[in-house]
């Protein structure tokens, strides 16, 4: 992977992580740290996920795609709030 190819995926992991904690209803108790590595993950999961389902090569923006990194990233922020609220 070139360093062009890194510097994309963390800002697309910053905009999937707040767009995330966005969906997620309530304070969350998580830092904005740990909000940009649940977005990148999301981000990278998420892409392999559309590449599977053949989503990912469309003319235009990848919608589809968005919606699953949206979602799995909405999952992990409320997955750790849920792990930082019982300590």
């Amino acid at each position: 992977m070139e360093i062009s190819g890194i510097i994309s995926a963390i800002v697309i992991g910053i905009i999937i992580g707040v767009l995330g904690r966005l969906v997620v209803p309530g304070r969350q108790r998580i830092g904005i740290l740990l909000t940009i590595l649940v977005g990148i993950v999301a981000a990278l999961i998420g892409s392999a996920l559309a590449a599977a389902f053949g989503v990912a090569d469309t003319d235009g923006p990848d919608w589809i795609e968005w919606l699953i990194q949206i979602g799995l990233a909405a999952l992990g922020v409320s997955a750790l709030d849920r792990t930082r609220a019982r300590r």
